[in-house]
């Protein structure tokens, strides 16, 4: 007698297997029939089998049945299980609030890179976006000011393949910043800036443990006077160190910054 197998289907009508992966908090995952994109809130088990709560970016919730192939993982078919109890939980964003890819290596440098105004900037950005900025292999260096910023450009030469972000320190109308940052007009070049005298202001008051940042007389060094009126010692380098050891997150940042260095990221990395 012949024998046969089991299941009878054709191999061209059989599906694939996919990935089973654990629900585990904060994962980011999209439901392949609705397309809703979220962060995994919460696991649990209801009279029609287990389920997932999914956050999206708005804050709004929805409940999914987790089912076989259910779910998109960066582009990727995958069905979520449940995570095992007690198993190890790893942390699934970066401090910018992006999905971390633990184990990834940096990537080569781009010709592209991002200019920042002076080292307390360069320091900030490297603190929130560090991870980002190495796995899309985006340099960010320092120019101590922006008053030679049209000469940097020409010097840089940027192109299709080499594209130049520019953050800048108090970028707001009138100011001496916003009649340099118009001198660019390079399509290979974006200048963004934020409405802060200095980056220091553009950590959260409350992540520092003040009340606001105090309003300096024009004319006097801001740092100094940020020093003097909140008591600190007069040693602007030990301050800033201070602010920057308070940031852990995008959430320490006040969003005029935030968007700021997610749109030149966006820039620089854009496809040729």
């Amino acid at each position: 007698m012949r024998s046969y197998q089991p299941d009878l289907t054709p191999p061209w009508k059989r599906s694939a297997p996919v990935p089973e992966v654990p629900a585990q908090p904060d994962l980011v995952v999209e439901e392949v029939s609705t397309g809703f994109c979220g962060a995994v809130i919460r696991c649990e088990k209801t009279a029609q089998g287990p389920a997932v709560t999914l956050e999206d970016r708005f804050g709004k919730h929805r409940v999914f049945p987790m089912e076989p192939r259910g779910f998109l993982l960066e582009g990727t078919v995958v069905t979520l299980v449940r995570p095992s109890a007690g198993g190890p939980v790893r942390p699934a964003r970066t401090a910018s609030g992006s999905v971390a890819v633990p184990g990834a290596r940096a990537r080569v440098a781009r010709a592209g890179r991002i200019y920042v105004e002076g080292r307390h900037d360069a320091e900030l950005v490297e603190r929130v976006w560090g991870d980002d900025l190495r796995i899309e292999g985006v340099v960010v260096e320092y120019l101590e000011g922006v008053d030679d910023l049209p000469a940097v450009v020409r010097d840089f030469a940027p192109g299709p393949d080499a594209r130049l972000g520019v953050l800048v320190d108090h970028l707001v109308p009138g100011s001496k910043e916003s009649r340099i940052a118009a001198q660019v007009t390079d399509a290979h070049v974006l200048v963004v800036g934020h409405p802060y005298i200095d980056v220091w202001e553009a950590v959260k008051p409350s992540s520092v443990g003040i009340r606001a940042w105090p309003s300096v007389p024009r004319g006097q060094d801001w740092k100094t006077g940020v020093c003097e009126a909140l008591g600190w010692p007069e040693n602007t380098g030990a301050a800033w160190q201070h602010i920057l050891s308070r940031v852990n997150s995008y959430k320490d940042l006040e969003p005029a910054l935030l968007g700021r260095v997610e749109e030149l990221i966006d820039f620089v990395t854009l496809p040729a």
